[in-house]
């Protein structure tokens, strides 16, 4: 009786733990749960890139992810849908603008050298115009965004209202800028920075770096910036260019309320099932049927732990998932109950039924969830974003149930065997008069 309070209190521990990281951590919800973004991006070939090959695809998927990284979003989900194109949920983003122009640009950064030292005109921005043909005005020197480290905004310095982004090259990449900005310094003749061919800043160095240049790697992008536009820019940068142009053909939104109703629907569902679960397994197994209940209630608090613990994405299929691993955890419970029932009616002490019922449940139990498992690791393997959030909720449940199936109930069971009042045959769902005589 010790061995089994001792297992008890560690069971309600555990329990209790669980408990309380389900109420101080939020549960991380999909896109079809707490709104966003979904995009659908189609490649376009061009006069270098003619075809649209997997290569082309899996550095436009990297790319993407990348910038999908520097906006912070939340369990995103990149992947190629077919040859041409890029399927994009952004769970959470409520500026859907903001996040297309960020992955929709190519991003191609151009470091140019002016051919003359002439003033260039400005907009209403104070920003300098090249026209419609900026290689005119000026020469590339192969200094591309290619040779980039890193990009970051920089805030408003002393005097300033605008952002600026700060950039760091590899060596290479220092070495040609070094070399760019001696040959520039004191001439009077601009340094262009292009993006996507768009001229967005043009400094002119100083003859103090006539001797060697800009060192140190070191460069920063003005441009009357704001914080966004900034941080957009260094986000594009730092992820680097897109290998080809994209499309999008496909952009639908999923607004917070729907999602909202969809977690309000599938609560309803689940606590109906539930109820309706313990209302049946009370009514047919009694004592037992009490038991498994408060088992599940437990079950149930060790699962949404293991979600948040393991950072697993809630989406529709997801709660599927794990309302159906419930039912794997009654149907373990279930063929326990029945074992003990058969030992019950076959004249064998209370005890001696419940210790055999498990016994000869065990493999049964355990071939069902290996079973279950290994479709679980299928469809993790092979499927795609929603599937596989389905495949991970019940796989944890699948596993977890086994845990509270075989020590919870057991546990439970015992202890009530412990007390006299409760060892009644009744309470265990047969009728005396149905046990054989020895």
């Amino acid at each position: 009786m010790g061995k089994q309070t001792s297992l008890f209190l560690f069971v309600l521990l555990i329990a209790g733990l669980a408990l309380y990281i389900g109420l101080s951590q939020p549960i991380k919800l999909g896109l079809d749960l707490q709104g966003g973004t979904q995009v659908t991006l189609q490649a376009q070939p061009t006069e270098e890139v003619p075809e649209i090959i997997p290569e082309v695809m899996q550095g436009l998927e990297t790319v993407i992810q990348q910038r999908i990284d520097g906006l912070g979003v939340s369990e995103p989900l990149v992947q190629i849908s077919s040859t041409d194109q890029l399927f994009v949920q952004l769970p959470g983003v409520e500026d859907p603008d903001r996040a297309i122009e960020i992955l929709g640009d190519t991003a191609q950064l151009d470091f140019r050298r002016q051919r003359i030292a002439t003033e260039l005109p400005l907009d209403e921005r104070g920003e300098p115009i090249v026209g419609e043909n900026p290689d005119e005005i000026f020469d590339r020197v192969g200094l591309t965004g290619d040779l980039l480290r890193r990009a970051v905004p920089q805030a408003p310095l002393q005097g300033s209202q605008s952002w600026q982004v700060v950039i760091e090259f590899e060596p290479e990449g220092a070495e040609r800028f070094a070399d760019l900005t001696q040959e520039l310094a004191g001439t009077g003749r601009s340094l262009g920075i292009f993006l996507d061919q768009t001229l967005i800043s043009a400094p002119v160095v100083g003859p103090e770096f006539a001797t060697t240049g800009i060192r140190g790697g070191q460069a920063v992008i003005t441009g009357n910036f704001t914080v966004d536009e900034a941080t957009d820019l260094a986000i594009k940068l730092q992820a680097g260019s897109l290998p080809v142009p994209i499309e999008v053909i496909e952009n639908r939104t999923v607004g917070a309320t729907l999602g909202a109703e969809s977690i309000q629907r599938s609560l309803f569902a689940g606590i109906g099932g539930l109820v309706l679960v313990f209302a049946y397994m009370v009514a047919y197994y009694k004592l037992p049927g009490l038991i498994a209940d408060f088992a599940l209630l437990i079950y149930a608090v060790l699962t949404f732990a293991a979600f948040q613990v393991l950072g697993v994405t809630l989406t529709l299929p997801g709660l599927a998932g794990f309302i159906l691993s419930i039912g794997m955890a009654v149907d373990a419970n279930v063929l326990i109950f029945e074992r003990v029932r058969e030992e019950l009616r076959a004249g064998k002490s209370l005890y001696k039924s419940v210790s055999e019922g498990f016994n000869r449940a065990f493999s049964s139990i355990l071939d069902s969830n290996v079973t279950t498992l290994l479709v679980c690791g299928v469809l993790f393997w092979m499927g795609q974003g929603l599937i596989k959030g389905f495949a991970v909720t019940l796989g944890i449940g699948i596993i977890v149930s086994f845990f509270t199936a075989l020590t919870c109930t057991r546990t439970l069971l015992l202890m009530a065997m412990s007390v006299s009042s409760l060892r009644q045959i009744n309470l265990y769902g047969v009728r005396s008069e149905l046990i054989k005589q020895s």
